[in-house]
């Protein structure tokens, strides 16, 4: 299937696995992009070191195109595009939007730029400084998310910008894909799905966390960092929304001082990127220690598999998700279905 997004990228179908921290690592990218699909890893769990050679094993792993997805308000975001053009990465994502000199930067390069929104003006924005396409996610997405449903946001957006646009939130089969190029759009992201694969490194009990939740018990919460969070309601989330400021704030700083040993990242930076997060936003300082450790509760259940004490961040599609189909697989079926829908459509009747 042929549109705009594959055009742009060189990838055979219109899906996105993107870029999810501390889950979006060189096997399931790898995977992804061996499925036809485009691989998107994320990098703001990563070092600068451990970002280069984490493409380098997914390019030793797969000759198809792949991204890399920033954090445009990191204080090393400039570090970082410098790697990916060094590395020939072939599309940058930005889960908020990156500058325009960022974008002028990547784009002279020849990186193909695809920053994620949440907002029409922000569409219009990065349409402006010269993004090659925009991934719209809408309310149904996981992690940080907006107000707006998907089915509200991607028309407004289509008929905004005349770049593609992608959709995502709340996609998880054919049917979705159909649905999404009926409003305009060139193909889908999804995490969620993704995450609930073979191939994801997410261990199996957090997967089984996932695959028992209703829709219901997907909820969205801004007691982790003050921004809204969608994510599956936990012990932690529930003991954060329960817990007086001492408490939290001295919860925040252990975790702080936790992933600060772990990224290499000074306490000095660590502040700088909670501010960055706060969004004009009056966020308590254990808010802001909070926005800063993020990667680290994401981190308890993503890779230690705790699942009780750590964010489990998830679309609202993980509650109709019921298998854990290899990359392959599920890419195979997500065209299969779209292509039957497409089939068994009515035929439009005459006009009245």
């Amino acid at each position: 299937m042929e549109t705009a997004l594959t055009r742009l990228v060189g990838v055979r179908h219109p899906i996105v696995q993107t870029g999810m921290g501390w889950v979006a690592g060189p096997r399931l990218v790898s995977a992804a992009a061996n499925a036809g699909a485009l691989g998107v890893l994320a990098s703001a769990t990563m070092t600068p070191d451990r970002l280069r050679a984490a493409i380098r094993e997914v390019r030793s792993r797969t000759p198809a195109p792949f991204g890399v997805n920033l954090r445009a308000d990191a204080g090393d975001a400039r570090d970082r595009v410098r790697i990916i053009v060094a590395e020939g990465v072939r599309v940058a994502s930005f889960a908020l939007a990156p500058s325009r000199e960022l974008i002028a930067e990547l784009k002279d390069a020849g990186v193909v730029v695809i920053p994620s929104i949440g907002a029409r003006r922000h569409a219009e924005k990065v349409a402006a400084w010269g993004a090659d396409a925009v991934i719209v996610q809408g309310g149904e997405g996981g992690g940080h998310t907006g107000e707006v449903a998907t089915t509200v946001l991607l028309p407004q957006v289509v008929d905004a910008v005349d770049i593609p646009v992608v959709a995502a939130g709340g996609f998880f089969d054919g049917r979705g894909l159909v649905a999404a190029l009926a409003y305009g759009a060139a193909g889908v992201a999804m995490g969620t799905r993704f995450l609930l694969t073979s191939d994801s490194t997410v261990p199996d009990a957090v997967k089984a966390r996932y695959l028992t939740a209703t829709v219901n018990d997907v909820t969205v919460t801004t007691a982790v960092d003050g921004l809204p969070h969608r994510m599956l309601r936990t012990e932690l989330v529930d003991s954060l929304e329960g817990a007086g400021r001492t408490r939290t704030l001295a919860r925040a700083v252990r975790r702080a001082a936790a992933f600060r040993e772990l990224s290499g990242l000074t306490w000095s930076r660590m502040v700088r990127d909670g501010l960055a997060m706060r969004h004009g936003r009056d966020l308590t300082w254990s808010q802001v220690l909070l926005a800063a450790n993020t990667p680290m509760l994401l981190r308890a259940s993503m890779v230690e598999g705790r699942a009780d004490l750590g964010v489990m961040a998830s679309g609202q599609v993980a509650g109709v998700i019921e298998d854990l189909p290899s990359c392959a697989a599920l890419v195979d079926r997500v065209m299969a279905e779209a292509e039957h829908t497409l089939r068994t459509l009515p035929a439009p009747g005459p006009p009245s």
